[in-house]
């Protein structure tokens, strides 16, 4: 394995905070009202359009509209409501010295996860950092790591990703390459396995380990 591939919510930072809080602003712009915070939690991972659409019943256009009200806060404050999670700046230095080329492949846009990488100091151990288009025309796991394999240059039986949720295994299978699940993040252990995790690690550490080994 030469190339590895990072989620960014929920794999490298914690974007709970700065996610529900951008989801809570959408949802006074529209006069609703605000659930407990578990329930909110299902917009970290796949894309906000379908999201809004799936859990709110809207329509394409107040979808649409949402993301970019959604938008609005993130860009201004949102953004940097994070922290990274124990262990994983060390895991992701640690795997660059070895000689692996590291990438971001993440569904959040690719202008906010460029952003946020350089804000944690971490845009020199990346060889590309990419994501979703502004425009939709790239937005599921799968377009965004086809679009890694295009851009980078990257082989798919060289690389791995690490991620958190169901959408990155699937994402993953659906681009014909191997995905470890992180429980630390935003999924359970079981939907990874099931969505077809070659692997669970509980910390960044244990992913360290497994690398070791392939």
């Amino acid at each position: 394995m030469k190339n590895i591939l990072f989620d960014l919510d929920g794999t490298i930072i914690n974007s709970e905070e700065g996610i529900t809080n951008c989801i809570r602003y959408v949802l006074d712009f529209w006069g609703m009202e605000q659930p407990p915070q578990e329930e909110l939690l299902c917009f970290i991972g796949p894309p906000l359009k379908e999201s809004f659409q799936k859990k709110y019943g809207f329509d394409e256009e107040k979808a649409i509209q949402s993301v970019v009200k959604y938008r609005e806060r993130f860009d201004r404050e949102g953004i940097f409501e994070c922290e990274l999670y124990a262990g994983v700046a060390e895991l992701i230095q640690e795997l660059h010295g070895k000689g692996y080329h590291l990438a971001v492949a993440s569904s959040k846009p690719e202008t906010a996860c460029q952003r946020i990488i350089e804000h944690f100091h971490l845009e020199t151990y990346f060889d590309g950092v990419y994501g979703a288009t502004l425009d939709g025309s790239i937005s599921t796991k799968k377009q965004v790591l086809e679009h890694v394999f295009k851009e980078n240059g990257m082989k798919r039986e060289d690389t791995i990703l690490i991620g958190d949720t169901k959408f990155d295994a699937i994402g993953a299978k659906e681009a014909e390459i191997p995905c470890i699940g992180v429980t630390y993040g935003f999924g359970t252990a079981e939907e990874l396995k099931k969505a077809g995790a070659v692997f669970i690690c509980d910390s960044a550490k244990e992913v360290a380990d497994y690398i070791e080994t392939l």
